[in-house]
């Protein structure tokens, strides 16, 4: 699920940060292959959301292969985008970006011909390299294609291109799930093709080469090192689940552990680490972080799991359930330079901490009304998530600059970068621990009924209405903790903002207007 932070956290590589390799006639292309090649990562995260009921029951999917579609993708992705950016500087941004979208899009078409989920589960990996890529490409190409003078309005043009896709994405999926059935998710993907292709076709024919200005390390042990820990302990969390049992697979978790730690110290030897640890001891920093780790956690959560309760649940159509991303996506375009305004004259604090609590109030109003079993969709639910997105717009911009001003001008990169893994880790981590706990919760509550689907799995036809009505409280409960937990971690994370955070003005107005 990508992080609405996103156009702010990318790291704009040591190249990108000087000069320009692309004369004005041709930076338009620039423009608009990196708008087409963000849409493709951007589509395929709040879309798929949408389309995962009618891709279980089209695939026979179970709850842990639906998180581990989700969660292939993102494993590879947080793993390995720190090195993916290091590739832009080592290899070019142009020949990187192609690279990038090049493996996405044939990863895509992958996807949209596979024949069960554990083949659909391996390609999203794959795609997940990809944007890996891709992804911190994107940015960083118009950055270094534009001169400091019209680089703002390149990046603008980008942002607002990008948050009009967020937006409308699901709401026409949505729209054409209910309308094609479920076969037609393979779209999703599909869609991906063209998209790409045009993308590369314009770098590769309208766009100079540029050259490759730092030999930087990709630390490919290190990045892997992270799968393996991370991918451990999505596993671990994810197993919880199986059967509804509850158990915790502890040699799982514990491996994950013990490979996080060993992944720590292989970056504190390495000369040229993916991470400088040592910026986690600047308070401020890693207070930023813990605060987007549960922030993201929370989010990625309601997002991959409301969309399930409200089809496979209550049984809304597809179309009217891809309207919970409007809300987010459009008050996070329309707040987010005011807010970043406002952050700036009095500091990150207020607004993180105050944005986080409106989260947390949004998610608690969730878990009440599903708790209480109220199935009003635009009275009830899509209200919430506009006071959810509220908050997000309070939040993306100050965490942003928060992460920035927290270091020193040289750590820039470094840090953006970091924070942008951080959220995609969050994200990683919550499906598949929230997952976990929604079916244990589902099974508990459905203990005593036999020939009942499993959490988020639409009912065949012809299901008993007693059965029926046990499926839809337990579902309901099911979610009602999750969003309860999620709830919490928000406002976790406004505490920790509050505490960690600065309370003064950003200096940089100041250095702007120098």
């Amino acid at each position: 699920m990508k992080s609405p932070g996103e156009a702010a956290a990318i790291p704009l590589t040591g190249s990108a940060q000087n000069g320009t390799f692309c004369p004005q006639s041709k930076r338009r292309y620039v423009l608009i292959a990196a708008i087409l090649a963000s849409a493709l990562g951007f589509i395929d995260g709040s879309v798929l959301a949408i389309a995962m009921p009618a891709l279980r029951v089209d695939l026979g999917a179970s709850l842990a292969q639906a998180q581990w579609i989700s969660n292939a993708y993102a494993l590879t992705l947080s793993a390995l985008i720190l090195a993916g950016g290091a590739a832009g500087d080592r290899f070019g941004l142009r020949r990187a970006f192609v690279t990038g979208i090049a493996l996405f899009v044939a990863a895509s078409l992958a996807c949209a011909l596979a024949p069960n989920p554990t083949v659909l589960i391996a390609f999203r990996a794959i795609q997940g390299i990809g944007a890996a890529i891709m992804v911190p490409g994107s940015l960083a190409i118009i950055a270094k294609s534009y001169p400091k003078k019209e680089r703002g309005r390149a990046i603008g043009i980008w942002a607002a291109a990008s948050a009009l896709t967020t937006a409308l994405g699901p709401v026409l999926g949505g729209f054409v799930l209910s309308t094609f059935g479920n076969g037609i998710w393979r779209a999703i993907f599909a869609i991906n093709l063209p998209l790409g292709l045009v993308s590369i076709y314009l770098l590769l024919a309208k766009v100079p080469a540029d050259q490759p200005t730092e030999k930087r390390s990709l630390d490919l042990g290190g990045a892997g090192l992270a799968t393996l820990a991370f991918g451990a302990l999505a596993y671990g969390l994810t197993a919880m689940n199986a059967e509804g049992g509850g158990l915790i697979p502890v040699p799982a978790i514990v491996a994950g552990a013990v490979l996080l730690v060993v992944f720590v110290l292989y970056e504190r030897w390495q000369r040229e680490p993916m991470i400088d640890l040592s910026l986690f001891g600047i308070k401020a920093f890693a207070g930023a972080n813990l605060a987007t780790f549960f922030l993201y956690f929370a989010l990625s959560a309601n997002l991959f799991y409301l969309p399930m309760l409200l089809i496979a649940g209550w049984g809304l159509s597809s179309a009217e359930a891809g309207f919970i991303f409007l809300p987010l996506s459009v008050l996070i375009a329309l707040l987010s330079g005011p807010v970043g305004q406002w952050s700036d004259r009095i500091g990150p604090r207020l607004p993180i901490a105050g944005g986080s609590l409106v989260v947390a109030i949004g998610f608690g109003g969730l878990a009440l009304l599903t708790y209480a079993g109220i199935h009003n969709f635009w009275t009830g639910i899509f209200p919430l998530m506009g006071l959810m997105g509220l908050g997000m717009a309070l939040v993306v911009s100050p965490l942003s600059t928060a992460v920035m001003t927290s270091v020193e001008d040289k750590d820039t990169g470094a840090a953006s970068g970091i924070n942008n893994a951080v959220s995609r880790v969050g994200g990683l981590i919550a499906v598949a621990a929230m997952g976990s706990l929604a079916a244990i919760v589902y099974a508990r509550m459905t203990g005593g009924v036999s020939g009942i689907p499993g959490f988020g799995e639409p009912p065949a036809s012809g299901l008993a209405a007693n059965v029926d009505a046990a499926r839809i409280a337990a579902s309901d409960w099911a979610f009602a903790v999750v969003a309860a937990v999620t709830a919490l971690l928000c406002l976790l994370s406004s505490v920790i903002a509050w505490f960690t955070a600065s309370g003064q003005a950003s200096p940089w107005p100041q250095q702007a207007a120098d």
